[in-house]
């Protein structure tokens, strides 16, 4: 098959590609991450490159006018090589910065590893521990087995009724221990309710033990490394999910890995994101690989699958049913993970196919399975999920929401990183008063938050009615028709951008955000309705994810994303999902209460057969509700403002 040369500027990467490929796959190539929101299917627009020279074909879209393919602008997941070529690809076509609101994992709440002591309900009991033993020689009167010796010295230290050692151990036990003089350190791990010896080291080497707990995310792969011996969180890495280019969504890649060539790729991608994180905390802190003895990992379900190599080809298929819910302690060399050689990984148990681990660590840090008082706990993303409870029970369910709240699906949307607007307040008229871009240069784009915050003051300073239509008569002056006739508000004009064009947002960008808030909103009331109860009955609000990080209750409130309680009951949990994983990499305690208490007491909600979804989501499909008495606050300003 003939083969050509693509250059990517302003890089100045070359690569080789075959006739046929696309633009997309000859990035990945170069290690130049495009937005692909849809995963390759030509159906979101983010993915635009300049062909500066060259040959290429193209497949027909929607999203690209005439004036721009004459400019040379092309879809990269629908152009595909015929030639040598040179291609450009701009600012807000890249992935590029790791999303602020990844790398500030370190916002928590409440029950974190503050909470892990010998005074807490979750003592300091790590699933890998160093036991030295300073152990007698055999003789005529004590003469049994080198494994039962062992045993029986690591059973003065703590109870173990179900010990294991691995043959490899055997092997060299016998000699090990007598060359060592009978002094060894013995390398201890959780696997399943099973004690395993893992390794016998000669000697006192118990003071260096090391672990690892991952947020396998979607988006973004976040790991810790934690001194097991004394708590410590020794450094944190984060990065974009390499798979990011098949999709920003788990359906899209599911639907990518639909053969063993492709789901080995994904499976690779994540595992390699993992061991470049691992790498560059070995390296941040100074310690050995060979330290690292344990790794544990909280992802949706998906993520999970992917991460172990098992099929994900029926969670996305009507049952619905996963592989596995419960994950299993494994080598971590047989998952492609480098620790230690005999190093153990593991994950947090899922739910259901679209509930995951991560939502269980994040149930785990609110703590809301130990008070009598329901609290309901709201993870958001593309794919919402939502626990309602308290300490006598959990259900649960998910909600799908679509990109929007990561920036996708909107014109001018964008992830969290440097140029985002992340939050904005308009004065009458809809003119900016203030704006707060992510790194404070010009803006790039609207993230999630930046959205919520838009459409709120749209809706407050009446630029926009309830239904999301711009009403023109109040702001006029920032309204034009863009592509297709929609009609556009222009935030920002393009000389004050970084892109040098104007940053709209349109009719069909709010749109988007009323279906994706209507989603979670009647997610919640539908958990609620499930065990009788109201918002009136809910003590606590818990908001989990890198997104609900920087979003503002009051916007959320105003466009009916949240139900219209008092503040006070809101509590932003950050990054729960590593917060959890590492919570139970240092307890054994914390791990068997998510097994027992949290994961393995949920009761799961199928949105998709709830009669009162499917009849009432479309009263939801509005700034904030159809019911406006729902939201009193909103109601009371509309009153004050006399709208």
């Amino acid at each position: 098959m003939k083969t050509y040369t693509v250059q990517f500027l302003p890089d100045d990467k070359c690569v080789s590609a075959a006739k046929g490929k696309s633009l997309m796959e000859a990035a990945a190539v170069a290690g130049i991450f495009i937005n692909n929101v849809c995963g390759g299917e030509g159906v979101c627009g983010k993915c635009r490159v300049i062909v500066k020279s060259g040959k290429v074909t193209a497949a027909p879209n929607i999203f690209l006018t005439r004036r721009e393919i004459q400019r040379g602008v092309a879809l990269a997941c629908q152009t595909f090589v015929d030639g040598d070529v040179v291609v450009e690809v701009p600012p807000e076509s890249r992935v590029s910065d790791i999303p602020q609101l990844a790398s500030e994992d370190a916002v928590r709440f409440g029950r974190g590893t503050s909470l892990i002591g010998d005074d807490t309900e979750f003592p300091h009991s790590p699933l890998a521990r160093k036991v030295f033993l300073a152990m007698a020689a055999p003789d005529g009167d004590d003469n049994i087995s080198d494994q039962d010796r062992l045993y029986r010295e690591l059973r003065k230290t703590r109870e173990l009724p179900i010990l294991q050692t691995g043959l490899s151990v055997l092997r060299t036990m016998p000699k090990l221990l007598r060359k060592s003089d009978w002094q060894v350190t013995a390398l201890l791990a959780r696997r399943g309710e099973t004690a395993e010896l893992v390794d016998l080291d000669p000697g006192d080497t118990s003071n260096t033990i090391l672990g690892v707990a991952i947020d396998v995310g979607t988006t973004t792969v976040v790991a810790h490394l934690v001194d097991l011996n004394t708590s410590l969180t020794l450094g944190t890495q984060a990065k974009y999910n390499s798979q990011i280019r098949f999709g920003d969504d788990v359906i899209a890649r599911m639907m990518y890995a639909n053969t063993p060539a492709k789901h080995k790729e994904l499976r690779d991608l994540v595992v390699g994101d993992i061991n470049d994180l691992i790498a560059a905390l070995v390296v941040e802190t100074g310690v050995r690989l060979n330290d690292v003895h344990f790794v544990i990992c909280a992802g949706n379900t998906t993520m999970t699958h992917l991460l172990f190599g098992l099929s994900t080809d029926h969670i996305r298929r009507d049952p619905y049913v996963p592989a596995l819910t419960t994950s299993p302690t494994v080598r971590a060399y047989e998952v492609g993970v480098k620790i230690s050689p005999r190093g153990l990984l593991t994950a947090v148990p899922c739910v259901a196919s679209y509930v995951g681990g991560d939502v269980v660590a994040d149930v785990l840090v609110t703590g809301m399975t130990a008070s009598e008082d329901v609290s309901l706990l709201i993870d958001l993303g593309t794919n919402g999920e939502l626990v309602l409870g308290n300490n006598e029970w959990l259900v649960c369910c998910s909600a799908s929401a679509g990109p929007a709240f990561e920036g996708g699906g909107i014109t001018c949307g964008m992830r969290a990183t440097t140029g985002a607007i992340e939050g904005m307040t308009l004065g009458s008229g809809g003119e900016i008063q203030d704006c707060e871009v992510v790194g404070n240069g010009k803006p790039l784009g609207i993230c999630g938050s930046g959205l919520i915050d838009i459409v709120g003051e749209l809706l407050r300073t009446g630029c926009i009615d309830r239904s999301g239509r711009f009403v023109s008569d109040v702001c006029d002056k920032h309204l034009r028709r863009g592509d297709a006739d929609v009609l556009e508000f222009i935030i920002y004009p393009g000389e004050s951008t970084a892109l040098g064009r104007d940053i709209t947002l349109s009719e069909s960008d709010i749109n988007n955000l009323i279906h994706a808030k209507g989603s979670i909103y009647m997610a919640a009331e539908c958990l609620l309705d499930y065990m009788g109860l109201t918002f009136a009955d809910v003590e606590k609000i818990y908001v989990a994810g890198g997104f609900g990080n920087y979003m503002k209750i009051p916007e959320a409130i105003h466009i009916g994303l949240l139900p219209d309680v008092d503040h006070s009951r809101f509590h932003i949990v950050g990054n729960g999902s590593v917060q959890g994983a590492k919570m139970a990499l240092l307890s054994e305690k914390a791990l068997d209460y998510i097994y027992d208490r949290i994961a393995g007491a949920m009761t799961y909600l199928e949105l998709s057969t709830s009669h009162k979804y499917m009849n009432e989501y479309s009263s939801c499909l509005f700034l904030p509700h159809t019911d406006i008495e729902k939201f009193p606050s909103v109601t009371a300003t509309e009153t004050k403002q006399g709208t």
